[in-house]
């Protein structure tokens, strides 16, 4: 994935560097204006900047040599090419929403004499259900590394086992068990907060109020918000805290609360990798973490919380994000109908 990612920003940027000078500009000033005012995280920026570059080397074919000459016609058949060369619709609403963003930035800026994206009809994306586990398979998947280890003949899912602690005096056992100690708090916590897995790696070991039993965490946007855990992950998280993070700890760990196996913050890729180990293990279908969060939300909701509680627990800016759990519920509530009464 990682080559295919390598080989798309190569090519983005040699569509860009093919554009004439006052396109190339608008798009490298407007990428600084989504990272340092928008504050888009790294990939939004990557994704906003390959999908105006598609959009401005269209136009470039087309004759337009400078921003203003950019139309809503333009923006149009670009999206029509997009669609017939077989774009997903939640692609098009993606690029649809970039040139609307990048339209608007450009008429307050002076660029376009007027925001000719801002009637762009886009298409809705198709919704699909998220992935959800039942209440017995959560638990099962979350205290698997009490029974399982993903440890192979290789090592751990993050990487080669070291066999050595800071002090020099540990065993390859030792170590084991720190990572085991670690996955069991990784995947409490993201079941038990509902947090993403970024905002899971991004905690430090001061985000963690023991007293009161919540974790801060840092979301899309820098936003930041507080979410409460229950005792589970807090029996994990003190385990970890007190008999495995010490053993992978090195001088450059940092405040970093989940480690990996040489020292340094937990990396989201391992976290996805750690927590599809443990599901394949456990004979679950091999999920990621976001299922672990698409389940959280579900019971709660099932267990009778507030849906504006649930969206400010998740993070979402819009109601409508939260609102999809809503609907695995139902779902889940038709089909146990259809199922257990005589007359479904």
């Amino acid at each position: 994935m990682g080559g295919t990612e390598d080989r798309n920003t190569r090519g983005t940027r040699a569509v860009h560097a093919a554009l004439p000078e006052p396109l190339r500009d608008a798009v490298d000033e407007f990428a600084r204006h989504l990272a340092s005012v928008r504050n888009h995280s790294a990939h939004t920026v990557r994704a906003y900047v390959a999908d105006l570059v598609s959009l401005l080397d269209h136009a470039h074919r087309m004759g337009c040599a400078e921003v203003a000459e950019l139309s809503l016609d333009t923006v149009r058949s670009w999206l029509a090419k997009q669609r017939t060369m077989g774009a997903a619709r939640a692609s098009l609403a993606r690029r649809a929403a970039a040139a609307r963003t990048f339209s608007a930035w450009a008429h307050r800026g002076g660029l376009l004499p007027t925001d000719v994206a801002a009637t762009l009809a886009s298409p809705r994306p198709q919704r699909t259900l998220p992935t959800v586990l039942r209440t017995d398979q959560a638990a099962l998947l979350v205290e698997a590394p009490t029974r399982n280890s993903a440890i192979d003949g290789h090592g751990t899912a993050d990487g080669p086992v070291a066999v050595e602690t800071v002090d020099g005096a540990g065993t390859e056992e030792v170590v084991a068990e720190a990572v085991r100690l670690r996955d069991r708090a990784l995947l409490e916590l993201l079941y038990g907060t509902g947090v993403r897995v970024s905002e899971a790696c991004g905690i430090d070991v001061a985000d963690i109020d023991h007293g009161r039993r919540v974790v801060r965490v840092r979301g899309k946007g820098g936003r930041e918000r507080v979410v409460p855990y229950g005792s589970p992950a807090q029996r994990a998280l003190d385990e970890w805290l007190r008999r495995g993070r010490p053993v992978l700890v090195v001088p450059g760990s940092g405040d970093a609360l989940l480690l990996g196996v040489r020292g340094g913050r937990l990396n989201p890729t391992t976290a996805r990798q750690i927590v599809g180990a443990y599901a394949q293990a456990t004979g679950l279908p091999r999920i990621g973490p976001h299922a672990l969060r698409h389940s959280a939300a579900t019971h709660l909701l099932e267990g009778g919380a507030d849906l504006r509680a649930v969206q400010e627990l998740l993070g979402h800016s819009s109601l409508a994000s939260t609102q999809v759990y809503t609907h695995v519920s139902v779902d889940r509530l038709r089909a146990a109908y259809r199922q257990a009464h005589p007359r479904a």
